[in-house]
């Protein structure tokens, strides 16, 4: 590990997250047997205070069960793995740049809720408001597996701000997630395959965005898939993430080449996931989030665009599981 300080640190996480696990686990098991202690009590006399406390305490518990029955959905490969997320706005300009904005601040907003930690690796702003693209990394337990059923297009519906006969406006905006490979995961590419480049930072800086000289843009030639980093100090620190993402999305690539191969060895499926509009969001005439591959809904289109994706997120992940 001394000798490894990206090895070390790779393996100081895992450990941290097979404590979590553990401690989660034992919890449980403890107040498990306290609750049954409580009822057994319950059971000779009857006490309105503890009786009180037994279901505070079962409803603790309750809660703590479906944080382990969500973690029992995330079995597949790199499911625990950290995420690579990029949002591209669709067709429709200013409107739809907009809605692409909205989009990265309801999901910046969603990994706060959930404890994750979010790096901002680059954004690409519209010319005259929201983002034409971003990518940014959202880091921990379970990142892509969660963040994994979200990848799609998106949909919204409202009255545009941007239109000075107050007319609605229907917008799109992508979301792709792969999972961000371990340092000692290392996809072999030849130097020569690579185009370098630097440039200054082209968003307003801030929190996540340094605005530098130093950022860096590498490009796979052969392939023509490019990756950014523009949120480090130094342009090495910029040059070492891309490079990490680049890795990542090379290998999400061959993965997907080698699904679309057993897909045309099977013949035609309908729930075909890349590419699909998964969900849109209603602001007029009325105010609705709907998933159109759940059927989920929900009326509460602020709350939903404040990070609130928990429910959206769920449903998806057991309706997948059901197909397995």
């Amino acid at each position: 590990m001394w000798d490894d300080p990206a090895r070390g640190q790779d393996l100081t996480t895992r450990l941290s997250r097979l404590r979590r696990d553990i401690e989660l686990t034992e919890g449980l098991e403890r107040r498990l047997a306290d609750a049954r202690a409580m009822d057994e009590l319950l059971a000779d006399e009857d006490d309105p205070e503890l009786a009180a406390e037994l279901r505070k305490a079962l409803d603790f518990m309750e809660r703590d069960m479906e944080r382990v029955e969500l973690a029992s959905l995330l079995g597949r490969e790199y499911d625990a793995n950290d995420a690579v997320a990029s949002l591209h706005a669709g067709a429709g300009g200013t409107e739809s740049q907009d809605w692409a904005e909205m989009l990265m601040r309801m999901y910046l907003r969603w990994a706060e809720r959930d404890g994750f930690d979010v790096e901002l690796d680059e954004v690409l702003p519209g010319e005259e408001a929201g983002i034409k693209s971003a990518t940014f990394t959202v880091k921990g337990q379970n990142a892509y597996g969660l963040l994994s059923a979200e990848r799609g297009v998106h949909r919204l519906v409202r009255i545009s701000p941007f239109d000075a006969q107050k007319r609605r406006h229907t917008s799109f905006a992508s979301l792709d997630v792969i999972p961000l490979l371990p340092e000692d995961e290392e996809i072999e590419i030849d130097p020569k395959d690579l185009r370098i480049e630097t440039f200054r930072s082209s968003s307003a800086g801030g929190q996540h965005v340094n605005v530098t000289d130093s950022a860096v843009r590498i490009t796979h030639l052969p392939t023509k898939i490019t990756a950014a980093c523009q949120n480090e100090r130094s342009q090495m620190q910029n040059r070492a993430v891309a490079m990490r993402i680049l890795k990542s999305r090379l290998a999400e690539r061959a993965r997907r080449e080698r699904q679309q191969q057993i897909e045309n060895l099977r013949g035609d499926r309908q729930d075909i996931e890349f590419g699909s509009q998964i969900r849109s969001y209603v602001l007029h005439p009325y105010q609705l989030v709907k998933d159109h591959r759940t059927g989920l809904e929900w009326g509460d289109v602020n709350r939903v665009l404040d990070g609130d994706l928990d429910r959206f997120i769920e449903a998806e992940l057991r309706l997948r599981a059901q197909r397995q």
